[in-house]
């Protein structure tokens, strides 16, 4: 009942904004009465509340009972909590704040290891507010390139939450983005939809009916990546939960995975060692993913030992040299064909790592 309240209330508060700018204010006073209302400090702080108390987030949402996720380890347990409450405080800041500097200088007094979710969780916000307010749908765009450009991969992941959540089409939002990190958008459709679908996503079902082609796999990476989570960072259990899914989609899967490994971490070096050999034939996936979380790190400047040492176990060389591996992978790059872009860029980090194991 709550939600249907609140939903009510949201709907006559944006009808009331839209008729106030499209008809009244903008039309018969002209624009200098309309900034002096939108700009009013009382207005623009009741309106902050007013945002925080309909679309804010309880950290209580990344607790692992609450998502009924179960977590052998303490330690890993805490380390994924910790990354879904990060996420959580980003998106909470992007809801309440309408300054970009403003909503910068908070996300950057989180501590470096734990920065990108915060990024992440804001992008899923200003992606929010920019499809609920028509008339200011700018905010994202504004934040990739502002502050959000450092984290650019992480902000493409959480604007696909956002769609996720608002069941918005992917295919025209897709055709707004950055031609290569567009296909992030469904990873971040399919990390959500494994971390608040558990039931329905993790039985080995197809993905959405709504996807075709190429963006089935890209949202079984995002998947891959929850799967991490849903396993509490334990090889078997991960093993297991990729073993319920086709053998076709297991690819993705195991990319995801390497990714989550290498960004979120939760183990040390023999596990990691555990899950490559796990990944069987899907080792190059897997390693693919390491490198992803290695370049999104060292775009960020945000670096940290968990990310080094799966770069060490799994590439035998260093994060940065890793990272640099997925930029030199992306010279003369072709433009979307029959293949993607961004399929072709996967392919190539995947054979330079074949290359480096013979």
């Amino acid at each position: 009942m709550y939600g249907a309240i609140r939903g009510k209330i949201l709907l006559e508060i944006l009808s009331w904004m839209w008729y106030t700018k499209r008809r009244g204010v903008h039309k018969s006073r002209g624009i200098g009465i309309y900034r002096s209302i939108w700009t009013n400090p009382l207005l623009t702080t009741a309106l902050a509340t007013l945002r925080s108390l309909l679309f804010s987030i309880s950290p209580d949402e990344a607790s692992f009972s609450r998502r009924g996720f179960d977590c052998p380890s303490a330690a890993a347990r805490a380390r994924l909590q910790r990354v879904g409450e990060t996420f959580i405080a980003g998106y909470n800041a992007a809801i309440a704040v309408n300054d970009i500097h403003a909503l910068e200088e908070r996300l950057e007094r989180i501590h470096c290891e734990w920065r990108g979710f915060a990024y992440e969780g804001a992008a899923m916000a200003l992606a929010l507010r920019d499809v609920l307010t028509p008339w200011h749908r700018d905010r994202f765009e504004a934040f990739l390139r502002g502050p959000g450009d450092r984290h650019a991969y992480m902000a493409h992941i959480g604007a696909g939450w956002a769609l996720a959540r608002l069941k918005r089409s992917f295919e025209n939002a897709m055709a707004r983005h950055d031609p290569l990190l567009r296909w992030l958008l469904l990873d971040g459709f399919g990390f959500h939809e494994g971390y608040f679908h558990t039931d329905r996503t993790m039985d080995g079902s197809t993905a959405p009916a709504t996807l075709q082609g190429y963006a089935r796999r890209a949202f079984d990476q995002g998947l891959g990546r929850c799967i991490w989570f849903v396993a509490g960072a334990e090889v078997v259990r991960t093993r297991t939960l990729v073993d319920r899914f086709k053998s076709d989609r297991h690819r993705d899967l195991w990319a995801g995975i390497g990714l989550a490994v290498a960004y979120a971490g939760g183990v040390g070096e023999g596990a990691i060692r555990n899950l490559t050999t796990a990944a069987g034939e899907f080792q190059p996936e897997f390693a693919l993913g390491v490198a992803f979380a290695a370049k999104a790190r060292d775009r960020a400047g945000n670096p940290v030992d968990h990310t080094e040492q799966a770069c060490q176990t799994v590439w035998q060389r260093s994060a940065e040299a890793a990272a640099g591996i997925t930029d030199e992978m992306l010279v003369d790059l072709p433009p979307d064909n029959e293949v993607p872009s961004f399929e072709v860029w996967r392919q190539r980090i995947q054979d330079r790592w074949k290359k480096n194991q013979e």
